[in-house]
């Protein structure tokens, strides 16, 4: 920011450049069928980008400007590093002639598409995820590792291990044919989610939220449910987006601090986000009437707090019985550590804390960290809670949430 509280050149080209990123890594991916040449040529445009845009200012249209940047890149990159045989010819036909999306799809949106592709069955559930998530949720080694729990050298090798197995098996960078978007489906609901949690609850950075990845998170959603709308996984991801993207608004203070779930101001929570998240975790809900789905449930509880008039008024019972119904489909340990926040909300930190504390596996989480040095500075356990923040701390948490929780220590 500039001193005069408007933001800089510079900071506004960053911040073009990084919500642009993805879906431009997917077009180049589309047309060069190779993903580290489309990274290279993209973080080519990148650079070129921060160093001119500041003084000559952002184009009227930066991505058709950094798309075409890239494909500049990736030109030069082929003729200095590939012989001029056929093969070049191709690749230099791709890039000169942008083809469309294949006629027998249904799916138009390239970084869609191009999410569908990464989660190819030959490469593990994990992989899939995490270079979705890397290379088109434009998310860094580090930002990947944290959403799926892994140190951050073991990332790094999954996601090069993921990238040979794709040259190796030619596997290629296609979009599936109608009948195998099913069988893609559980990863490519993973990976959307994954985009958004990290834009509802930043894992690093010094603002709370990042809105560019909130709002591409819903926006696949939205072409998700278009896609398969009897789909209830489908629709209730929607939903639970929907429902817990109602509260932006109200969740960050006007000096960028976190504001708690009870203090928010629930007037400025966004109504139509929340009736149209309503409604769809009614149709979810009548698809699913014997085995619960987890983005449904997730969905319903979202619900419970978007329905809830006051904070005083909120149904923990019911929040609570949705979780245990989670637990029969979801049994995992980010799914204990909220159920436990819920219980801390109904029961009392005391209760609240030992059910955190009895939650195995995420001793490398730093929301785990963040949610005992909360309970703790309830009880009035000083000396523990600046531990816990400390140990949070050291695990990447953002800015934002560790001033919170370190507001009544």
């Amino acid at each position: 920011m500039a001193r005069d509280g408007t933001t800089s050149p510079a900071h506004a080209a960053e911040q073009v450049v990084r919500s642009e990123y993805p879906r431009i890594l997917a077009t180049l991916i589309r047309v060069t069928g190779d993903v580290d040449l489309a990274e290279d040529s993209v973080q080519e445009a990148v650079l070129r980008a921060l160093q001119t845009w500041p003084r000559d200012g952002v184009p009227d249209e930066p991505r058709a400007w950094l798309t075409v940047v890239a494909r500049r890149c990736a030109i030069d990159r082929i003729r200095r590093d590939v012989a001029r045989d056929r093969k070049e010819g191709e690749a230099m036909w791709q890039l000169d002639d942008d083809p469309p999306a294949p006629v027998d799809s249904v799916v138009r949106d390239d970084l869609l598409r191009l999410v569908f592709t990464c989660c190819h069955p030959t490469l593990s559930h994990e992989a899939q995820i995490a270079l979705s998530l890397r290379t088109l949720g434009g998310l860094s080694t580090p930002e990947v590792a944290r959403a799926l729990l892994v140190p951050e050298a073991t990332m790094a090798k999954r996601l090069t291990r993921a990238k040979q197995k794709i040259r190796q098996a030619h596997i290629p960078y296609r979009v599936p044919s109608d009948d195998e978007l099913p069988g893609r489906l559980a990863g490519v609901l993973a990976t959307v989610y994954l985009i958004f949690n990290e834009g509802y609850a930043a894992g690093s950075g010094d603002t709370p939220v990042r809105d560019s990845l909130v709002d591409e998170a819903i926006r696949l959603g939205e072409l998700l449910h278009d896609l398969m709308p009897d789909e209830a996984s489908v629709t209730g991801l929607l939903a639970l987006m929907l429902l817990q993207d109602s509260r932006r608004q109200a969740r960050v203070g006007a000096d960028g601090s976190i504001v708690p779930l009870s203090d928010q101001d629930r007037t400025s929570w966004d109504r139509v986000q929340i009736r149209r998240g309503v409604e769809l975790v009614g149709d979810a809900l009548r698809r699913t009437p014997d085995v619960p789905d987890g983005y449904v449930v997730q969905a319903a509880i979202a619900a419970c707090h978007a329905l809830a008039p006051s904070y005083e008024t909120t149904e923990w019972d019911s929040i609570l019985s949705w979780y245990e119904v989670l637990l029969t489909v979801q049994d995992t340990p980010v799914v204990r550590l909220a159920r436990a926040a819920a219980v801390a909300e109904r029961d009392g930190s005391e209760a609240g804390l030992l059910c955190v504390d009895e939650v195995q596996g995420l001793d490398d989480y730093a929301w785990f960290h963040a949610s005992r040095a909360e309970l703790l500075a309830r009880l009035g356990r000083r000396e523990e809670s600046a531990e816990a923040v400390h140990r949070a701390a050291a695990l990447g948490l953002n800015e934002a949430h560790l001033r919170f929780i370190s507001r009544s220590r």
